[in-house]
């Protein structure tokens, strides 16, 4: 896994952003579309705000999927997911297409219908996160590592729980579903490349387990080291917990 290390968030997601760029460019001259795979949470802001003002990217050549959804809220709860990728995402670019996992459907039906979409071609560009219990998407641990179906209902464990409060997408504790639909672990391993973005004195904990620790399901994000084109992307306050050494290996 690659690591690069910027002095702000803002300067780690201009950066993220426009590494994102040159790779979906690329894909779009390689094969004349390109599919992204995409994160939410806090964590993505700065990317989606660097990314959505650039005009090199031949976006109506892109068509964009998401990591995971809750499926216990009314659609128009703050908190659903694909509500953040609209007014963050695809209401400011001029998308190709988008297959958001309908929040008010059958969980069970869409982990099949987006699944199916999602298998038609290899994801060439996938941001994720790390959570604060070092989770990726809805992974939490202990994660599966084995399952190959694109998408599963998952229970999310207390801290998950908890740092989506914190983000200050629920009022309280009590609001947070206990299960949401994640894109698996494999499905995250398949994408061709993997950008992913974890600023934040919080997440520092996360981010040295991971890069510390072996592969494990205990530590879900240790799995993106098995990647041969991971990229982590943090900031001075998120890689704070982290050695020379570890600089000097990635």
């Amino acid at each position: 896994m690659k690591i690069r290390v910027f002095e702000s968030k803002r300067a780690m997601g201009i950066a993220a952003a426009q590494d994102a760029a040159t790779l979906l460019h690329s894909a779009v001259k390689k094969q004349g579309h390109a599919r992204l795979m995409a994160a939410t949470g806090a964590s993505q802001f700065d990317l989606f705000e660097a990314l959505t003002a650039r005009t090199d990217v031949p976006w109506g050549e892109v068509s964009l999927f998401h990591l995971d959804e809750y499926f216990t809220l009314p659609a128009e709860h703050p908190a659903i997911l694909g509500r953040y990728l609209r007014e963050r995402f695809i209401s400011k670019v001029n998308l190709g297409s988008f297959h958001l996992l309908d929040p008010v459907g059958d969980p069970e039906a869409e982990c099949k219908r987006v699944g199916r979409l999602l298998q038609e071609a290899p994801i060439d560009v996938a941001f994720v996160g790390i959570g604060e219990n070092g989770h990726v998407a809805f992974n939490d641990p202990p994660a599966d590592f084995e399952t190959e179906t694109p998408y599963k209902i998952v229970h999310l464990d207390m801290r998950c729980r908890r740092q989506q409060m914190s983000e200050g997408w629920f009022r309280s504790l009590d609001e947070v579903p206990k299960q949401a639909v994640s894109i698996t672990v494999r499905q995250i391993l398949k994408c061709r490349n993997i950008l992913c973005v974890v600023p934040e004195a919080r997440k520092a904990q996360a981010v040295a387990d991971t890069l510390h620790s072996q592969v494990s399901p205990q530590v879900p994000a240790s799995i993106l080291k098995t990647h041969g084109a991971a990229t982590l992307y943090l900031d001075k306050e998120s890689s704070s917990l982290l050695t020379e050494e570890d600089l000097l290996q990635s």
